[in-house]
């Protein structure tokens, strides 16, 4: 079954000197089901990637190699956030409208959320959204 998956998963992979078990997990279902992430993840993704290489953690050719690797795995990019939710559940649990987006892509199509922030994690306990991979 599809989930969706945080920008901050994704950057683990990414970072040899991150390691996280949801991480993993998230990886290894991707061998066999699609993630899915609002199209903010684009962006997300390589912001944390340009910040890393500020900080002499990568560089532009770890950039280029995790980017290509990235590309062909089965992740699909939803542009269909219904603005409305969005915004009610940055307010409702105090979320930036960036993690608001990945909790209302959960709910809107009934997927685990596979995230690192607590916030979130706490956010979607509260709204129904299971947070763990099996």
């Amino acid at each position: 079954m599809p989930f969706v998956l945080d920008a901050l998963v994704t950057a683990v992979w990414a970072l040899e000197d991150e390691n996280h078990p949801l991480a993993v997990r998230a990886l290894d279902r991707l061998r066999t089901d699609e993630a899915v992430a609002p199209s903010l993840w684009w962006f997300e993704v390589r912001n944390i990637l340009i910040v890393n290489e500020r900080r002499k953690r990568l560089s532009e050719a770890d950039t280029r190699r995790f980017l290509e690797e990235l590309a062909v795995l089965p992740i699909r990019e939803d542009r269909m956030a219904v603005e409305d939710e969005v915004l009610r559940l940055a307010r409702v649990h105090g979320l930036t409208v960036y993690d608001a987006a990945y909790l209302e892509l959960a709910l809107r199509e009934r997927l685990v959320l596979a995230t690192l922030d607590q916030a979130l994690v706490r956010a979607a306990a509260v709204e129904g959204v299971e947070t763990t991979l099996g």
